[in-house]
């Protein structure tokens, strides 16, 4: 090649090292002064312009590059720094030291110039010129290839703590936001549903389809206002988170206890006949008068007091109103008739 195009290192740059000495400059990937007059007088000139691609990742290896002049970057991909490379400095060395490699980056050429080509035969060329000196290259390019690949093990492992991290501060983000939709969903006194929670409950069922047979239970606790006034108000919450617990022990997975506000709540259960109904609402009434007498034989102030309550079949298709409508017909029934006893509303009778 015609050496007076080739863009020569300054004298004195990078002077030829000792290979004797210590490791400060093992993984450069600049070439020597002497290197690059060795690869100079053996490689092969190839004059690039700005934007011209050399390679693609991924593309087979076989040839290494010296940059004469000009620059060339490396863009590996993945979130990957890209490298600038300029005069002196070398690159695609895989190519001639691991057979069938195939190239880690795309490299293009950022700004005209020159490049030396050097393939395995050129390369051969070099070690029978000056062995001594080619060894000291590529020990000082397999020292560079061990680095990157330390370098990019480092980065992966960052890139993993941080991902980590992220999915860590992900999950704690989505526990919290759970946290909180479920205090606004539930009442603080029962910890059963409150009304807005149940809306967004009966939204959802609607969205992913509605049991074909539900029936509604309403609750009220008789005399509630004696209790405060007569023991305080401290014992009428003992008294509401007693109800609470009868509406948990008596509900399924599938059913839905609330406490709709002050002294009422209500149970939604899947049933398809009056007599499933019946036995929920039958049953919270007679655990609230059996509890009751265990607080009479005391002497103490109330845990419980008598309930109210009305039961019916709802339709699915309709909304909540026409429920609530149907079972407070029944409620009502069950309170004018003094209290502490079960009232059945029929859908018929309620549109009659």
């Amino acid at each position: 090649m015609n050496r007076d195009n080739v863009v020569r290192m300054p004298a004195g740059d990078q002077a030829a090292p000792d290979p004797a000495a210590g490791p400060t400059n093992l993984v450069a990937a600049v070439l020597t002064s002497a290197e690059f007059d060795l690869f100079a007088r053996l490689g092969r000139e190839r004059r690039v312009v700005a934007g011209e691609v050399l390679f693609r990742r991924g593309d087979p290896g076989t040839t290494m590059y010296v940059v004469a002049s000009g620059e060339v970057e490396l863009d590996f991909g993945d979130d990957l720094l890209a490298k600038r490379l300029g005069p002196c400095e070398f690159f695609g060395e895989l190519g001639l030291l691991i057979g069938d490699h195939a190239r880690s980056a795309d490299a293009t050429v950022t700004m005209d110039g020159a490049l030396l080509e050097l393939s395995n035969s050129e390369f051969e060329r070099l070690v029978d010129r000056d062995p001594g000196l080619v060894s000291y290259f590529l020990r000082r390019a397999i020292m560079r290839v061990v680095a990157n690949e330390q370098g990019l093990i480092r980065r992966l492992r960052r890139r993993n703590h941080d991902l980590q991290a992220a999915l860590d501060h992900l999950h704690a983000t989505t526990t919290q936001l759970n946290q909180t939709e479920e205090m606004v969903r539930t009442d603080d006194l029962t910890g059963l549903y409150n009304r807005r929670g149940l809306n967004l409950h009966l939204q959802e069922s609607r969205a992913i389809g509605m049991p074909e047979a539900l029936g509604l239970i309403l609750v009220d606790c008789d005399r509630f206002k004696q209790v405060n006034d007569d023991h305080g108000h401290l014992v009428g919450d003992r008294v509401l988170q007693s109800v609470a617990s009868i509406l948990r022990a008596v509900s399924g997975p599938d059913d839905i206890a609330c406490r709709l506000g002050g002294d009422e709540f209500c149970l939604l259960v899947t049933a398809a006949s009056r007599d499933e109904v019946m036995r929920f609402a039958e049953y919270i009434v007679r655990t609230a008068r059996q509890l009751m007498e265990l607080s009479e034989d005391h002497h103490s102030a109330p845990t419980i007091c008598p309930l109210s309550v009305g039961a019916a079949l709802v339709d699915p298709q309709l909304d909540w109103n026409d429920w609530y409508a149907l079972a407070d017909g029944a409620l009502y029934r069950a309170k004018r008739l003094g209290g502490g006893r079960v009232e059945w509303q029929e859908p018929a009778a309620a549109t009659a």
